[in-house]
């Protein structure tokens, strides 16, 4: 992780065409899913009726079997064109996302669709992540990934914002399979952007000979662990969004139950904050070109995880409220600055011929890990209170600073990829 330069960083200079269309799906994509934001609860409660328990499977269990079904799928994509994949991968949420309304609209909906569907969008979700950062890399020059993630981190930033009031609305108009379809169509336009980007993608060199063994699905984890930048980044990410993401369901509870926060007053609670991960995407080039790349890693990795721990000390009323909001405004800044520098150097320390490995691998645990701290977090809220359980969360994320990389001994180009050994006459 070399010091940046000002030519790594350079400010309003253009990516192109090709990028441009990447950019746009990207940004319809995400729309889509933030007006969809929650639809999937809402109509197992409203319209199948299911209870608590249904309804927290749907959230924990479907990203849990959606990661496990996505891991061959990383050495797949590895060796494929990466365009198609991605519009493959679009095509696949939007078909699956079709059969809920279709299903609704003749009666025969059920609580087990409503899972499959969300275990087949997580599972293409992964693939379409590990091949986009494959494309991204062959798409720009390495002087210009800091440029292009902040810019995905601000669009995310901006859905996020815009999204959940405007399918909340169009929920109460019209009801929660409407915003699905919306989901749906933006899939659909995203896969059509990225069939314009056009240009020629070369195919991906194989040995030949050789086919997928058992052992070639854990390339991604291993090529991660071997690095040790890239190994301290894996463990600090996949501990904080899982120990972030395990705590919300118990400040939901804590702020719509105990607190008697209106629902109203519990979106904006996250909503209105989200500025501040737009500013921090802004910020993250500026920062990097004054202070240089390893600088700013280390010191928004550390500065998120302050944040947090304050929710356990949430209160009723004004007071409370703005608590919430100013903790989530503190905690998405330094996620806004963090989150492109820190993909920025994932991509340049992974090898061209590992990338889709690479970020398999880590969207996978990510999710797993989420969704296991998730259903833990949830036990130790029913013993301990939610509040206490909260807490515990705070401070073990004090602790994931320690897990970031401490020097800048990393180069910021790109390593030569390994070589591959001979085939061997029992694999042919």
């Amino acid at each position: 992780m070399a010091r940046g330069g000002a030519a790594g960083v350079r400010s309003g200079h253009r990516l192109g065409r090709r990028f441009g269309w990447l950019w746009g799906a990207y940004g319809t994509s995400a729309l889509g899913t933030w007006l969809a934001f929650g639809a999937f609860p809402l109509i197992a409660i409203q319209v199948l009726h299911a209870g608590p328990a249904e309804v927290a499977a749907l959230a924990s269990v479907g990203a849990a079997v959606g990661a496990a079904v996505a891991v061959p799928l990383g050495p797949w994509v590895e060796f494929r064109r990466k365009r198609p994949v991605l519009i493959a991968m679009d095509l696949v949420r939007c078909a699956a996302l079709l059969t809920i309304p279709a299903a609704f609209a003749l009666g025969v909906l059920t609580f087990l669709q409503l899972l499959l569907v969300s275990v087949v969008v997580a599972a293409a979700d992964i693939a379409f992540r590990s091949a986009s950062g494959a494309y991204l890399k062959t798409l720009l020059p390495a002087e210009d990934l800091l440029v292009a993630h902040a810019r995905f981190e601000s669009t995310a930033w901006t859905t996020t914002i815009i999204g959940p009031p405007l399918g909340g609305a169009v929920i109460g108009l019209l009801g929660p399979v409407v915003t699905v379809v919306a989901d749906a169509v933006s899939y659909l336009l995203s896969a059509l952007g990225i069939r314009a980007i056009g240009g020629h993608e070369p195919r991906p060199e194989r040995r030949e000979g050789t086919r997928m063994r058992a052992g070639d699905l854990l390339d991604g984890w291993r090529y991660i662990l071997a690095d040790r930048v890239l190994r301290q980044l894996f463990f600090n990410t996949t501990l904080f969004n899982g120990l972030v993401m395990a705590a919300q369901p118990l400040l939901a509870v804590l702020m719509l139950g105990r607190l008697g926060f209106a629902p109203w007053e519990y979106g904006l609670a996250f909503a209105a904050p989200s500025v501040g991960g737009l500013l921090g995407a802004r910020l993250a080039r500026p920062l990097v070109t004054r202070f240089g790349q390893h600088r700013v890693l280390v010191a928004a990795g550390a500065l998120r995880a302050l944040w947090p721990v304050g929710l356990a000390f949430l209160g009723p009323g004004t007071g409370g409220l703005l608590l919430v909001m100013g903790v989530e405004l503190g905690l998405i800044f330094c996620c806004g600055v963090f989150n492109p520098v820190q993909a920025t150097c994932r991509l340049r320390l992974t090898a061209p011929d590992r990338v889709a490995r690479t970020l398999s691998a880590w969207a996978v645990t990510t999710k797993a890990s989420t969704a296991l701290l998730t259903a833990v977090w949830g036990v130790l809220g029913g013993l301990l209170g939610p509040r206490t359980a909260i807490g515990l969360a705070g401070v073990l994320l004090l602790a994931t600073p320690l897990l970031l990389p401490r020097s800048a001994a990393a180069s910021a180009s790109d390593p030569e990829p390994e070589p591959e050994p001979e085939p061997t006459p029992s694999r042919t």
